[in-house]
């Protein structure tokens, strides 16, 4: 069975659940009272909750975008600057083209447009129309989306773990330029992840990789929903702005 075709990715699998009891989490007892706190050095660590008794905290809806690190021989991108920065890898690229690096830094501002993104189709769930690139990029990226609903009692550590290591893999081997993901629906259990690679062989290359498939062993008995989509971003000559449509078939990337 194809992974990429039957199951998400492994470094598509939500790894935590704030706002929904379903299944049981340790902090859903504190969500309507805690502070999420995210640590920008390890994006894989579980997140850590500080009490803040007499604030009022509206639900955690998404984390931030989690780009992966550029190459070592590029710059880092500034993110201080910004109202709410990435999270970033430790693990790095080896290597990016340029248009991807111009898509790499339009993402930074990667975010949903709308609280119910597991829920509407993924043109409309995030601020697409918000990036822009210079406009004598001309480029396509593929996009991987998952659709999901956790199992009650499902064993997250073993999962989260699996997923940590397959993700890093993932970076090492090239391609894989964002991944983010969700919070479980509070209503409806449902969430969204996906990833944007620098080509579709990079993603169907990433699914006979050891860790993924360790990963995808876990993960197929962790889920009652899962549903996998595919779209291609496209970023055309002497526009600034991307589009994005559904898969038909074919290369995308190189």
């Amino acid at each position: 069975m194809n992974a990429l075709l039957f199951y998400a990715p492994s470094y598509l699998l939500p790894a935590m659940s704030v706002t929904f009891t379903h299944p049981p989490h340790p902090s859903s007892e504190l969500a309507s009272k805690l502070k999420l706190s995210l640590s920008a050095r390890d994006p894989h660590e579980l997140p850590t909750f500080e009490q803040s008794p007499t604030s009022r905290h509206s639900p955690v809806l998404y984390l931030p975008p989690l780009l992966s690190s550029l190459p070592q021989q590029l710059e880092p991108i500034p993110i201080d600057t910004l109202t709410t920065p990435p999270l970033v890898t430790e693990t790095r690229l080896p290597h990016i083209d340029p248009a991807s690096l111009s898509l790499h830094k339009a993402l930074h501002h990667f975010t949903p447009k709308d609280a119910n993104y597991a829920a509407i189709p993924y043109a409309d769930a995030f601020n697409w129309s918000e990036l822009e690139l210079p406009e004598d990029d001309e480029r396509e990226w593929y996009c991987v989306v998952f659709r999901s609903k956790r199992k009650a009692g499902s064993d997250g550590g073993s999962l989260y773990e699996a997923d940590k290591k397959a993700h890093e893999e993932a970076i090492r081997n090239g391609g894989l330029i964002l991944y983010w993901y969700g919070i479980p629906n509070q209503e409806t259990g449902m969430n969204l992840a996906t990833c944007i690679w620098q080509s579709r062989k990079h993603a169907m290359a990433a699914n006979s990789r050891p860790d993924h498939i360790r990963a995808m062993k876990l993960a197929a008995e962790a889920y009652e929903i899962y549903a996998l989509e595919r779209h291609v971003l496209r970023k055309s000559l002497h526009s600034r702005g991307v589009t994005i449509e559904p898969f038909q078939g074919g290369d995308v990337g190189w």
